[in-house]
């Protein structure tokens, strides 16, 4: 069956529709996204009410995008992987709670912010109630603004950008909630993370600390470990000398500036060629400063010289000697990127004088002031060799990070705690995960932790800690003290709201307080994301409903970050994992299969494949993507999909535009089982029971790509096989009893198979199913084989039409003439049980290959096999 030629012309011409079935006489594609998300929105066919117990709940935590930032056709896919279980589970008679939020807080916003309205944020500038942006934004040149004034532009222009992605959403449809909407920044979400915060820190899960912290110059924030993108940076490998009591010992460095940072010279334990030096001092070149050597087995004999030196703090390896070794802090670079303009005390007599000609220069430029000076002094042994180092990068940023010595706020994670570690392994182990192998990423992450997760950044759009500092009589804060807000009170913001036992005229002055200037990584907020979602300590009846939750779908990128921090607060927090179930989306590449991303160049626009094949076809390319598994997306792929919406859309009006002689519609749905009385048209519904059954039990094992396979191969027999097949008899060619057989089979048939579909193609399968029932299909029962079971036939003789329509148009198309060209004569031969089964569908096989003449059956053959002797074409 063609989508051309979807209604053929009868050869009995049918009566009347009846009027309980309304088919469109042109039925479209176009404008169904609009027409049904509308309907939706108003009859809120997906809302959450009526459950009363947590059996009849299905809950699921999605991922809230971060809407500053761009999606692509990836996004849209896992976004309508998470639907399709949503989907399933409501037609298994679960109230589905499916919330959705934004992540519209952090760095991200504050970047498009800036860029948008060409303003940056100065803390120091006052207040402006009258400000406006300027009307010709310049982002190299940026206005500085209140913080006061920045938030606002950011709450601003999120809400533009969340009024997007909800259409964008609507236009995919998502049968999220929207009632149950959220963003990260809300007072509610606020209110969480801050009540979270202070839990962790009464029990001493969240603490301040002054430690080396991975530091970003050109956002001037740190940086937390599972932000940290590797990359290659083009360097050059510098040997230098340092002076021993007994000679000089070389080392290789790419970071020649740090020499007065350095604390010391490292080697391993068992190699021999540093035995001797082990115990001693050497002094560094340009500044004379001595430093002790000393082993560590973290030290690689084959790398270099074998022997490197320590300084505080030029990469994490450093900050693992320094710590594990118990050496001194020496840093020299600050927050800002370039080398401390003051000289440091361990840095004395001539050597002081070249520190000065490094103070207050970029990192790029010290680094070339030292390697001019160390080739002069003769302490530079040849020549800088180019080479290609590994760096540690801000996933957002485009500079190699620093580690400066700051004051943050942690949350324990294991990283510095092996029972806890252990612990959070466990709960690895207790989580259902789709597919298995992605636990394998979880493990990997918690068992290579070397550090709690930092969880402050020094921004300004973000949830603020509550927290304030006393000051000293010199104005100096007490970080070793801190006010911690009182639970009632939040959400508190320390830069406007004053501690409990203090006013106004306090803040900032000696003997009164200030606020904490940082605000909390983003991850720290939606980290909380169930209990955000779940009402904890807000809403008890849809906590116990909903909480902990069945089903967290996300990419595999963020395990690290969303799923293992969610893990975290709630093992902290609950004692539990915060959900039964993870599912991982794997990547969606470009054709190359490089991972498509807006700065390579290679992501694809979702608006422009929704419009041009509309969101059935979208969605149907999207539930082709395995789970966990990367997809390679071709644009040309959607036209399947739209294909098969057009069929679903044509053969449900050429089957619910059936009706029987004396006027009554077509059956739809179980009622017209009884009338099924034609052998094929008892084996095909029959064949239903194994699609059924295939068809759950992969939606049971959240293998949607599976469920849709097996529903669309029988689909696609259906229509090409069975619909043409029984259409002379379905308009009566061999009376009224046979024809209400087809017609039976085909309402029967259609009504599992749009139900099947209805996750995937929700528009036109709603609107298909609109044609003869009241209430929508997506509320529908999911398919079960007790609904058919009453029709007993042989699945088999399902299989034997097909090969025999094969036969029957192969010989058409090899005579190279029409499908509706007569046949004189056919043979059919079969093995004895298939010819059995294909008798009793002789009639319909002369109506469907025209055949003139008889059917010769012979008996033997190993298949089934035909040969026709086809009408020669007109010359």
């Amino acid at each position: 069956m063609t989508d051309q030629d979807a209604q053929p012309t009868p050869t009995t011409t049918p009566p009347t529709r009846p009027v309980d079935v309304v088919v469109p006489d042109r039925p479209a594609l176009e404008g169904l996204e609009q027409k049904w998300s509308q309907r939706w929105l108003a009859d809120r066919t997906y809302s959450f009410d009526g459950a009363t117990s947590r059996d009849e709940v299905f809950s699921i935590d999605t991922p809230p995008p971060t809407v500053s930032g761009s999606l692509h056709v990836g996004h849209i896919f896992s976004y309508t992987h998470t639907d399709l279980v949503a989907r399933y589970q409501r037609m298994q008679g679960k109230s589905v709670f499916y919330p959705i939020g934004w992540d519209d807080n952090g760095l991200p916003t504050e970047r498009r912010v800036q860029n948008f309205y060409g303003v940056r944020c100065d803390p120091s500038v006052p207040y402006d109630p009258d400000f406006t942006p300027p009307e010709k934004p310049n982002p190299k040149r940026p206005l500085p603004i209140s913080r006061r004034n920045f938030v606002a532009l950011c709450h601003e222009l999120t809400a533009v950008d969340e009024k997007a992605f909800e259409d964008l959403w609507r236009h995919v449809g998502l049968s999220v909630d929207w009632d149950t909407l959220y963003t990260t920044i809300s007072d509610d979400a606020q209110l969480v993370a801050q009540k979270a915060f202070l839990r962790n820190a009464d029990r001493g899960e969240a603490y301040l600390s002054e430690a080396p912290t991975l530091w970003d110059v050109t956002f001037q924030t740190a940086v937390a470990q599972a932000e940290l993108e590797a990359r290659e940076y083009p360097g050059a490998m510098h040997r230098l000398a340092f002076h021993g009591p007994d000679g000089d010992v070389e080392i290789e460095t790419t970071r020649p500036e740090l020499l007065p940072a350095c604390v010391a010279l490292i080697a391993h334990p068992d190699d021999e060629r540093y035995q001797a030096l082990f115990g001693t001092t050497v002094r560094t070149p340009l500044y004379g400063v001595e430093v002790p050597v000393v082993a560590h087995p973290g030290a690689e004999m084959d790398k270099g010289a074998g022997i490197a030196m320590c300084c505080t703090f030029g990469d994490l390896t450093d900050v693992v000697w320094w710590r594990e070794l118990q050496l001194p802090n020496r840093t020299v670079i600050g927050r800002d990127g370039r080398i401390l303009r003051e000289v440091p005390e361990w840095i004395t007599g001539d050597g002081a004088a070249t520190y000065t000609e490094l103070a207050g220069k970029t990192v790029h430029t010290a680094r070339e002031l030292t390697v001019a000076a160390l080739r002069e002094s003769g302490e530079l042994i040849g020549e800088p060799k180019p080479t290609q180092r590994m760096a540690n990068f801000f996933e957002k940023g485009d500079k190699p990070l620093e580690v400066v010595s700051t004051r943050q706020w942690y949350i324990r994670n294991g990283g510095r705690d092996a029972e806890l570690k252990s612990q959070l392994l466990a709960r690895g182990a207790q989580l259902q995960w789709v597919p298995e192998f992605m636990k394998h990423r979880y493990d990997n992450w918690v068992e290579g932790l070397n550090g709690d997760w930092l969880i402050s950044r020094q921004r300004f759009f973000g949830v603020p800690f509550p927290v304030w500092y006393r000051l000293d009589a010199d104005g100096e804060p007490d970080a070793g003290d801190p006010i911690l807000a009182d639970e009632a009170s939040l959400p508190v913001d320390p830069a406007s709201d004053c501690p409990p036992g203090y006013t106004e005229d306090q803040r900032g002055v000696p003997g009164g307080f200030i606020g904490d200037p940082d605000v909390m990584d983003t991850w720290a907020t939606s980290s909380l994301s169930p209990q955000i979602v779940c009402g904890w300590e807000r809403d008890p009846q849809r906590w116990a409903l909903t909480f902990p939750m069945d089903f967290a779908p996300q990419a595999h990128d963020i395990i690290r970050t969303w799923l293992f921090s969610r893990v975290v607060r709630s093992h902290l927090e609950h004692d539990c994992l915060p959900w039964q179930r993870a599912a991982i989306s794997g990547f969606v590449t470009d054709p190359d299969r490089k991972k498509m991303s807006k700065s390579k160049g290679n992501a694809t626009v979702p608006d422009e494949i929704l419009h041009k094949f509309g969101a059935d076809a979208v969605r149907w390319r999207a539930a082709m993507a395995r789970p966990g598994l990367d997809s390679p997306f071709d644009e040309a792929q959607m036209k399947v999909g739209r294909r098969l919406a057009m069929k679903v859309l044509n053969a449900s009006k050429f089957v619910l535009s059936m009706v029987t002689e004396d006027g009554s519609s077509a059956p739809v749905g179980a009622a017209g089982l009884e009338r099924i009385t034609e052998p094929v048209d008892r084996a095909l519904v029959a064949s239903l029971t194994e699609v059924i059954t295939t068809a759950t039990q992969r939606f049971e094992a959240f293998d949607y790509t599976g469920a849709l396979e097996v529903t669309e191969a029988f689909f696609w027999s259906f229509c090409d096989d069975h619909v043409e097949l029984v259409k002379e008899r379905a308009y009566g060619a061999r009376g009224p009893q046979a024809a209400a057989s087809a017609h039976a089979a085909l309402g029967v048939t259609l009504d599992v198979l749009l139900r099947l579909l209805a996750p995937f193609l929700p528009f036109v399968t709603e609107e298909v199913w609109s044609w003869s029932h009241p209430s929508s299909i997506h509320v529908a029962a999911w398919p079960t084989i007790d609904e058919i079971a009453a029709v007993q036939g042989d699945p088999a003789l399902v299989a034997d039409v097909a090969a025999a329509l094969i036969g029957i148009r192969g010989a058409k198309s090899n005579a190279k003439v029409s499908m509706k060209t007569p046949i004189t004569a056919v043979q059919v031969s079969a093995p004895s049980a298939s010819l059995e089964r294909l008798r009793q569908v002789g009639d319909d096989l002369v109506a469907v290959g025209r055949i003139d003449g008889d059917i010769t059956w012979t008996d033997g053959a190993d298949e089934v096999r035909v040969s026709a002797t086809v009408v020669p074409a007109a010359s």
